[in-house]
């Protein structure tokens, strides 16, 4: 069962074996509450963070430096009103003038480098973090997230960058050195020091107050934000069903509903920031000018000079500006430390862990299932309870049986797309977990039901996107798969762009499109399920020789068909029913069985050569 939160998307185990507990545990701490207790692992962001310190220490250097030389206005004025002043000289002032300009110049030098650096330092951390984020949005999918939850990762990069390359980081660097404009104001005189205080006090309470004002504003905002994306994605990917059952208007209706709560948890949250920002801005207005007003009567008392009054003035609100920048800039603040925070909780989790694995040979041998228990990623009950088999090299097996009797389940398994609850799958006696992730998907090759190509051309499809593939071998994937005929035929050929999904290609060729990228590289291990959904005669002649070739090369098939043509090229039947392995064998044994009892369960009877 999976609740949402705000920002919290945990697996709520319900009642069932402990074994299956213990599994599913593992997907439950992937995203968590910030206020949970442990010590957090160290993960890519960590080190990320680790290797900008010496540029963040150079920032803060460069901040150092600016808050020194912005006490240059303040000597200035001393000694404009109490020495050019008394003394008429006109080479002083000019010589004084000259001083301050140099410090302007350097001062605004350095802040303009301290802000280059802090968007630079916000791209050096994304282009460290982006590959693991970006795998981590692969991945989540897989885990039981929503696409909402899956691009999460990628949202609050852009975040943490878009932040650091704003003023707001400045704020925080500079505000270290406020003590140094108060011990300013105190020596100029104590009652100036103690407003300047007071005034700095109140203002970090207004920070507070829009700390505690924005936080769960943001929260609800970005809850909000998500529902709506989830209903424009949903509305995207089915546009033509909407279209063409008159759908449209029914989720326009939930969209303006959504997009409402949106735009009112957004106004809520740009009243908490804005209101006291603005309120924080004419504040620091009104304590300056009461510098000004005491320090004037400290002039008239004699205990302060005019130039001391003014420089009191300058110092006051150099002192506090600070605090004025943060609360502007709070809610990028609030959002970016959230963002880094789910950051180091996804790809902190167990499921994103970087590690090596020692490499392993190809695989030549065998496929074995052992006692495989498996539920839908983010889910509890079992879809698959105690499946078992082995399949040698050379060997293909047709999976049949009724819908939902978990034969699809059992394949997304097999080649890793869902992981199982309790139980192994082996490719030559190593569990797929032993595989490094990235070297094991030369060795499958896997359609899926809905086929899933991508925006390219058909030759990048084929080739699943490797940059080094070669003509020769995207060809002969083709034609293995019975497709270069068809492929010769579109407009450009192999280099025809096909559009996000395929939407350019018809159903079948799309399919034939699909199977050759399965048998491209020629993997040891072939999972087509439902390959001939949209195939006609010369489709489903091109399937079965397409199995019977990865048979004769010593590879292993699997096919998952609810039409008997399917099975002709294979030589063993794995029948599920109600998430059970029924019965597995050689074909004609397994046929003959199932013929007694009535025939196959949920499968077509067409004429087809075994």
């Amino acid at each position: 069962m999976l609740q949402k939160h705000d920002r919290l998307l945990v697996v709520q185990p319900r009642a069932q074996a402990p074994a299956l507990q213990a599994s599913r545990r593992q997907g439950a701490d992937l995203m968590h509450d910030r206020h949970s207790t442990g010590a957090a692992p160290k993960t890519i962001v960590v080190s990320a963070l680790s290797s900008c310190r010496g540029a963040l220490t150079a920032v803060a250097l460069f901040s150092g430096i600016v808050n020194i030389l912005m006490l240059s206005a303040s000597f200035y004025m001393l000694q404009v009103y109490d020495r050019v002043l008394n003394s008429r000289s006109v080479a002083t002032l000019v010589g004084i003038s000259l001083l301050l300009l140099a410090a302007y110049c350097l001062q605004g030098f350095l802040d303009a480098i301290r802000v280059r650096m802090l968007a630079r330092i916000g791209a050096r951390f994304d282009e460290q973090v982006s590959p693991a984020a970006f795998a981590a949005t692969q991945r989540l999918p897989l885990l039981g997230f929503g696409a909402d939850k899956a691009l999460q990762p990628i949202r609050d990069l852009d975040q943490i960058r878009g932040f650091l390359s704003s003023l707001g980081p400045t704020a925080f660097f500079d505000m270290p050195w406020m003590p140094l404009f108060f011990a300013g104001c105190f020596l100029l005189h104590p009652w100036l020091g103690w407003l300047t205080v007071a005034g700095g006090v109140v203002m970090v309470v207004l920070t507070y107050l829009t700390e505690a004002g924005s936080r769960e504003a943001t929260r609800a905002m970005m809850g909000s934000g998500l529902a709506r994306q989830g209903i424009a994605e949903s509305s995207r990917r089915n546009a033509e069903a909407m279209t063409a059952m008159g759908m449209g208007p029914a989720f326009q209706a939930q969209w303006r509903q959504a997009n409402r709560r949106h735009v009112r948890d957004w106004l809520a949250g740009s009243d908490a920031t804005s209101g006291l920002g603005a309120f924080a801005k004419v504040f620091r207005l009104m304590l300056q000018s009461a510098v000004l007003g005491l320090g004037a009567y400290l002039v008239i008392l004699g205990e302060l000079t005019g130039g001391a009054m003014i420089a009191a003035s300058i110092m006051t609100s150099r002192a506090l500006a600070p605090i004025e920048i943060a609360v502007a800039h709070w809610k990028g603040f609030v959002a970016a430390r959230q963002s880094l925070t789910r950051l180091k909780q996804v790809l902190g989790a167990p499921q994103f862990e970087q590690r090596d694995r020692m490499a392993l040979p190809a695989p030549t041998r065998a496929l074995s299932a052992e006692n495989l228990i498996v539920a839908a990623p983010g889910l509890q009950t079992p879809i698959l309870t105690g499946v078992s088999l082995r399949l040698e090299a050379g060997q293909g097996l047709g999976i049949v049986g009724p819908s939902a009797s978990g034969k699809s389940t059992l394949v997304r398994t097999l080649v890793g797309a869902w992981p199982a609850l309790k139980g192994d799958v082996r490719l030559d006696g190593a569990s797929l977990d032993q595989w490094d992730p990235q070297e094991i998907g030369r060795h499958i090759g896997y359609l899926p039901q809905d086929i899933e190509l991508f925006e390219g051309t058909v030759a990048e499809n084929i080739a699943r996107f490797d940059p080094d593939a070669s003509g020769a071998s995207v060809v002969a994937a083709a034609q293995a798969a019975g497709a270069h005929d068809l492929i010769v035929k579109l407009t450009k050929g192999y280099d025809t762009r096909i559009g996000e999904g395929g939407a350019s290609l018809s159903a079948g060729q799309r399919q034939r499109v699909g199977l050759a990228r399965a048998l491209y590289g020629d993997p040891f291990l072939v999972v087509l399920d439902e390959p001939n959904s949209n195939l006609d005669q010369a489709g489903d002649e091109a399937l079965t020789a397409a199995v019977r070739g990865v048979r004769a090369r010593g590879g292993i098939v699997i096919v998952v068909t609810h039409r008997q043509t399917a099975i002709a090229g294979v030589d063993h039947i794995a029948m599920m029913q109600d998430g059970r392995c029924k019965a597995f064998g050689p074909k004609e044994e397994i046929l003959q069985k199932i013929m007694k009892q009535g025939g196959l369960p949920g499968v077509q009877r067409q004429t087809a050569a075994s």
